[in-house]
């Protein structure tokens, strides 16, 4: 026999609509007393208990398991409450063998019938859905289709510091933004060299990204490729690549963990190797060692106490166009006094040292600006308040230089001379073998008037827009000497140094200093 069944939906497919149930993990608990022990068996209908230790997770339709013998019987939770837990138990119940001091079970989830919403949808877990668009018997059929999955064994978050990853594309003007894609099926990492330690700034220059690493400075090529001759010459190639090959720079120079010192301005990139104690210049004919410029030494011991907690902030002195870089060592070194000084391309030496230390500093416009105590400073702003930083006291500008013609021989360094603005004096001045505190800082003269009839021998006098002043010895004479005293002229040494300085408190223009000498005389002991 046959039967004809219509199907409503007959090119229709099912999808099940069910939260995930909460599973429930299996404890044990011995019941208190309050159930008759003597009887045999447990009433048909709901019958409730109190545990005698609370249970940390039950639920609704839980198993509760117990064993009279060989035989292991179920009960199941309709509800529970209170603290320790009072237990419904669903009907029909048979519970034979029952007693308060039987071992209790709790296992799974058996029965949803009074499962709370949370955990499933009381109304309908199934839905119906046509497999056919508008139903129609030889439509397109509605499917899935092909999903695109990646098995991921180790689905753990990594740290890779020596690598580089790059998202989907991001264009204003037609509005694409993929910034948050990182489609595991395209080659969108790169990787340096792990021994060279993590990479600590990038740096992106035209159409080569500079990678600076703790012990290495390399260069990737973007949207370009490299092809190598016969003869070993590289050559670029458009590419499809958005990071292309890594090309390290000669030298086995990084930037440490300090890519605060970086600063850059044209092609020329400054920063410093700590690990090294050095100052580097990346620019176009490779990296450059400029601590090397007259300042090894100083470099070398400053950079070596600033350690790894230390700070090395370098910035862009657009006013002055030098490179500044201020070494600050943390409180507990030996020597926590920090050094704050600039390099000159000009000159290729460090010409001055500061006494700010800044947080951060920079560049813009041809203006140099520094931050201290969450403010901003603008430098070279032609206020009163030359040589005064950060609200601290006002201090005296001076400089500091070194006459040492014709080093093997001995002198008898007679005057002293300067070119520059009014107002500067000698602070002192010291040879190898005799040191004369100098008798100029007595009178600082004002103004030319002053110059014209202070002339004592403690004064500078002018001459053609020159200063000029004798030394005079305040020391004891040597015992070989012919004149003794302070009327001895000139003071013996191979080299001298000279300290001169300038009150930025009673001037109010800026003081410049554009030349100095010494006339000497070959001398002997």
């Amino acid at each position: 026999m046959s039967a004809t069944i219509e199907l409503k939906y007959f090119n229709s497919f099912w999808l099940k609509k069910m939260q995930s149930v909460v599973d429930v993990l299996p404890t044990a608990a011995t019941p208190p007393p309050g159930l008759n022990k003597a009887t045999a068996n447990v009433s048909p209908g709901a019958v409730t208990f109190t545990l005698q230790t609370a249970q940390p997770s039950i639920g609704v339709g839980q198993a509760i398991y117990y064993t009279i013998g060989s035989q292991t019987y179920t009960l199941v939770i309709k509800s529970f409450s209170g603290s320790p837990q009072t237990i419904t138990l669903m009907s029909p119940v048979t519970a034979p063998g029952f007693l308060s001091t039987t071992d209790l079970t709790f296992g799974d989830i058996i029965d949803f019938k009074y499962v709370p919403a949370r955990y499933s949808s009381e109304q309908a877990d199934w839905y119906i859905e046509e497999a056919r668009i508008r139903g129609g018997y030889n439509n397109t059929s509605v499917n899935l289709g092909v999903k695109a999955y990646i098995v991921e064994d180790n689905n753990n978050q990594q740290n890779r510091s020596n690598s580089l990853i790059y998202s989907g594309i991001f264009n204003s003007r037609t509005g694409v933004n993929n910034t948050n894609q990182f489609s595991v099926a395209e080659d969108i990492t790169r990787s340096v060299d792990p021994s060279n330690g993590s990479i600590q700034k990038l740096y992106a220059e035209d159409t080569n990204l500079i990678i600076f690493q703790e012990a290495k400075v390399s260069r990737a090529l973007i949207d370009k490729d490299a092809i190598y001759t016969a003869e070993g010459q590289s050559m670029t190639t458009s590419g499809i690549q958005v990071i292309g090959q890594i090309q390290s720079y000669a030298g086995n120079y990084g930037i440490s963990t300090n890519p605060e010192s970086f600063a850059v301005y044209g092609y020329r990139k400054y920063f410093v190797d700590r690990n090294q104690n050095v100052v580097l210049r990346l620019s176009q004919d490779g990296i450059t060692e400029i601590s090397a410029y007259g300042m090894l030494d100083f470099f070398r011991d400053k950079l070596s106490l600033a350690g790894s907690t230390g700070k090395i902030i370098g910035g862009w002195d657009a006013h002055n166009k030098q490179y500044v870089v201020s070494i600050q060592p943390p409180a507990n070194s030996s020597n926590p006094t920090p050094s704050t000084l600039a390099f000159d391309e000009d000159s290729l030496g460090w010409v001055s040292f500061y006494s700010y230390v800044p947080n951060y500093m920079d560049g813009l416009l041809n203006n140099y600006y520094s931050f201290k105590f969450g403010s901003i400073w603008e430098h070279y702003s032609f206020s009163s308040n030359r040589g005064q930083f950060y609200g601290a006291i006002p201090v005296q500008s001076n400089v500091k230089f070194v006459f040492n013609a014709q080093p093997s021989l001995i002198k008898n360094f007679n005057t002293i001379n300067y070119e520059g603005t009014l107002g500067w004096q000698v602070d002192s001045i010291t040879t190898d073998t005799d040191n004369a505190i100098s008798i100029f800082a007595a009178f600082i003269p004002q103004t030319l008037a002053d110059l014209e009839t202070n002339l004592f021998t403690n004064n500078f006098k002018i001459k053609e827009n020159k200063y000029f002043g004798n030394i005079f010895n305040n020391t004891v004479a040597n015992g070989g000497d012919v004149l003794f005293g302070q009327t001895m002229s000139g003071i013996k040494g191979v080299y001298a140094v000279c300290t001169m300085s300038l009150n930025n408190l009673s001037y109010a223009n800026q003081g410049e200093l554009y030349a100095c000498s010494t006339e000497y005389v070959e001398s002997s002991y």
